[in-house]
């Protein structure tokens, strides 16, 4: 059990940063809408991602080093492509993030007549640079874990006082959406993109775990490492479950229709807990809702700084580990991208949902690229055969590339208009 604890952190840390925009917003919005027409997608999306992220995991316990670091053995077409497809998600995905938590921090704090309307992003991004820039991961682990439990708590209480409410009373002009219209293909994209979370994250299980047996002093072995990510990973895919239900318990079937404006949005992401449990409970769950979102962007911050550090170095920088201001100049240019973003969307009506789907896009395309890459290097020759994958998750994995691929083809077929 003491090792076991000197282990436990990374999946944690995953699963707090999984925890956000995949769970209170898009898996909300699929029960909203959809019902439960999308949970069997969830469940099979979660389990052919899970391979890729857990061989984070299991190059870094099995290697002693990064995906990244592997990423350059496979050839320098395999860094770059890496590198290509984390600047872009860098800078949409982490402005997404930011987004919906300093949405929640306006609506919590009541932030509504200051005259700067970017304040609350620029509290969000630049309380977490401080953070990170002198906690660093010691005070990140501590802080993902604190929120991360205060969410998981406050969400299996609503969930579980949905389940004895029952389902809300459908309406008789109700018409139920049809799930299998093409014009369902964008918002089932960007559900799946982010569920539970972008592929390209999983050098960050990478870079955590090294992280964590660098901070602890303490080296997990793979199996250790690999059970630690998947007790995160499990969290996060029933916390999406438990999500979708509270949408589709509270919303589906009424004439309550989802908002793409951000602050209704947040109203009723809360309303639906506090529908559960009760009004008494509405800043207490607004609280916890921000606390998880908040974690969620320290994580995005790091991870995406962390990455960025780790792939200039094994292409730009020759030595073994570059100084450490590398790492606050990774810090700076996620945080200005982030905010550069949202600035110019700001006069957007709908920006806030708009800018959330085209970071889910972006992920669900990048998703084969990484997924193969991943795959590669846990079943390459020079991987220890020890650590190697079985054949239950080789055939998930390969199964996995294979939908991956084809999803992302039908959406490109889609966007072109062949369908129209």
């Amino acid at each position: 059990m003491n090792k076991y604890f000197k282990v436990l952190g990374p999946g944690l840390i995953f699963a707090s940063t999984a925890i956000g925009v995949s769970h209170l917003v898009q898996s909300t919005r699929a029960g909203m809408i959809y019902g439960f027409g999308f949970l069997i997608a969830i469940i099979v999306i979660n389990i052919l991602k899970y391979p890729f992220f857990e061989y984070g995991t299991r190059y870094a316990a099995g290697s002693g080093e990064s995906l990244i670091d592997g990423y350059k053995k496979l050839g320098r077409w395999a860094i770059w492509s890496y590198f290509f497809v984390m600047i872009i998600s860098l800078f949409f995905v982490s402005a997404a993030v930011f987004n919906v938590t300093a949405v929640f921090m306006k609506e919590l704090f009541q932030l509504h007549d200051i005259g700067f309307t970017l304040l609350p992003l620029a509290l969000v991004i630049i309380s977490c640079f401080g953070i990170l820039a002198f906690g660093k991961y010691q005070l990140l682990d501590t802080i993902i874990k604190v929120v991360g439990f205060l969410m998981i708590i406050c969400t299996t209480v609503a969930f579980v006082l949905v389940l004895l409410k029952g389902p809300s009373t459908a309406s008789a002009s109700f018409v139920s959406p049809d799930m299998w219209s093409f014009s369902t293909i964008p918002f089932a994209i960007a559900l799946m993109g982010w569920m539970p979370t972008a592929l390209d994250l999983s050098t960050w299980n990478s870079l955590w775990t090294l992280e964590k047996q660098k901070s602890s002093g303490y080296k997990s072995t793979v199996k250790q490492a690999t059970r630690e990510f998947g007790l995160g990973y499990f969290i996060s895919a029933i916390l999406a479950i438990m999500f979708l239900t509270l949408g589709a318990y509270l919303v589906y079937g009424t004439d309550t229709v989802a908002s793409s404006g951000s602050a209704d949005f947040f109203n009723q992401v809360i309303g639906l807990f506090t529908g559960a449990i009760g009004e008494w409970s509405y800043y207490i769950i607004a609280i916890a809702a921000f606390c998880i979102m908040y974690g969620t962007s320290i994580g995005v911050l790091d991870g995406y700084s962390r990455a960025f550090k780790r792939t200039s170095e094994v292409l730009f920088y020759k030595s073994k580990q570059s100084s450490g201001r590398w790492f606050i100049g990774a810090l700076i240019v996620t945080a200005l991208g982030g905010f550069s973003i949202n600035y110019f969307l700001s006069d957007n009506p709908k920006g806030f949902l708009l800018l959330v789907d085209i970071a889910t896009i972006l992920s669900f395309l990048f998703a084969p690229i990484v997924a193969v890459l991943n795959y590669k290097l846990v079943t390459n020759k020079e991987f220890p055969e020890e650590h190697q994958p079985n054949l239950l998750m080789r055939l998930i994995s390969l199964l996995g590339i294979i939908v991956l691929i084809l999803f992302s083809i039908v959406f490109i077929i889609y966007y072109l208009g062949f369908f129209d």
